[in-house]
């Protein structure tokens, strides 16, 4: 029997570039929230952020009608993740920040507020009014190996990474810092089913007084066990914890930060293809993200009602155009039905131009500081739009499933 390795990782929130992302995204979250709720539509940020030691440098466009405090959110998340003491390299009330934000381009807006459709019709459809924030092709993904309907590998990386967290703020676990990263290698058979775990690695910031030894029963108490499943642990199961041998110096302090140098982390940890626009910072005008929300929530229903095993959705868009330029369906040939009436049924039950998706899946809601840590998608912890189920039943009856 072939046998097949793969492997995913993720990161802790107290990473420099994970850092990036949750800043961006709350100056998103702040924006929306200050905005009365009637005039969100026009918000518009693409704020991108660097950390790095004692200083985050904030830039980008923004356009909003209300005022935003960026320094404060700035410090207030940095606080909140956990860099609060000078000693931890990276303080959040004592760390220099430096904003340069201009107005997002005329000429971007030009599209973005009223679509190449929109201008072209006589007729006003609320739907068709906004374009696509930029060109580009966007993919989302579900699969039923996991009740999350994603890949192993990549959450178990990432509750590995959410419990060195939880773990840390809980004071279960005094002896962690910040910063931290894991990664999962997964045994599959020839069909792709999982078999076991190969190697778990963990790589967690630390006190200098704690003993190796200590740290690594503490990982394995805390982290692994309750994170991963048993009958997955094998006797040849490699847990390997801060192989370097010392994970003092983290954070800021020792590595840059920026935002959207995650994005395999933040979707599917490698196994399904990311289209490469990073999603922190951006509006849900900004079809890198809105679109790629959409085409997992698709995605995640037709597995959900048994359309195939896996489904894969590729979408791409044209800059001021509402409607996108082309949508594909892949289930790898798992389809329990024919895959094109999917297809079919999908642009009948699914609307993909940027207005639809952004008032379907309520997406002016200030929820993104949230998603930057921990991945976008299959979350356990907090339930996000993009992952309901309320197509599954629709779906059937439409599949004749």
């Amino acid at each position: 029997m072939k046998k097949y390795l793969f492997t995913s990782e993720s990161v802790t929130e107290g990473h420099p570039d994970k850092i990036c992302d949750q800043i961006s995204d709350a100056i998103l979250d702040e924006l929306l929230e200050k905005e009365p709720e009637e005039n969100r539509i026009n918000v518009r940020s693409a704020v991108e952020t660097l950390v790095t030691r004692g200083l985050v440098v904030v830039t980008g466009e923004i356009r909003t009608s209300a005022y935003v405090d960026v320094p404060t959110v700035v410090r207030n998340t940095v606080l909140d993740i956990g860099y609060n003491r000078a000693k931890f390299g990276f303080d959040g009330e004592t760390c220099a920040v430096v904003t340069s934000i201009e107005e997002q381009s005329p000429d971007i807006a030009l599209g973005v507020d009223k679509s190449y459709e929109s201008k072209s019709k006589n007729e006003e459809d609320p739907f068709e009014k906004i374009g696509a924030g930029d060109q580009g092709l966007m993919f989302g993904y579900a699969t039923n190996e996991t009740e999350a309907y994603m890949p192993l590998p990549i959450i178990l990386a990432h509750r590995l990474a959410k419990k060195l967290a939880d773990v840390r703020k809980s004071n279960v676990l005094d002896f962690l810092r910040p910063d931290g990263k894991t990664q999962v290698t997964v045994e599959y058979d020839e069909n792709l089913k999982s078999i076991a775990i190969n190697t778990i690695l963990i790589s967690t910031q630390h006190s200098p007084e704690v003993k190796r030894q200590d740290l690594e029963e503490s990982i394995r108490k805390y982290i692994v066990d309750p994170v991963v499943p048993q009958n997955l642990l094998t006797k040849n199961t490699k847990i390997l914890v801060n192989p370097t041998g010392r994970f003092v110096i983290g954070g800021p302090q020792a590595d840059t930060g920026l935002t959207g140098r995650k994005i395999i982390v933040d979707t599917y940890g490698g196994w399904a293809p990311h289209g490469g626009g990073a999603f922190s910072g951006k509006d849900p005008t900004k079809v890198d993200r809105s679109a790629s929300y959409m085409a997992r929530y698709v995605a995640k229903n037709l597995v959900a009602c048994g359309a195939a095993d896996q489904v894969l959705i590729q979408v791409s868009y044209a800059i001021g155009v509402a409607h996108p330029v082309s949508l594909s369906i892949d289930t790898k040939g798992t389809a329990k039905v024919d895959e094109e009436k999917i297809y079919k049924v999908v642009n009948d039950i699914f609307d993909f131009r940027p207005a639809a998706i952004i008032h379907n899946l309520n997406l002016l809601q200030p929820i993104y500081r949230k998603t930057a840590a921990y991945g976008h998608f299959g979350r356990d912890d907090i339930e996000f739009p993009w992952e309901k189920l309320d197509k599954v039943k629709e779906l059937k009856s439409a599949l004749g499933l």
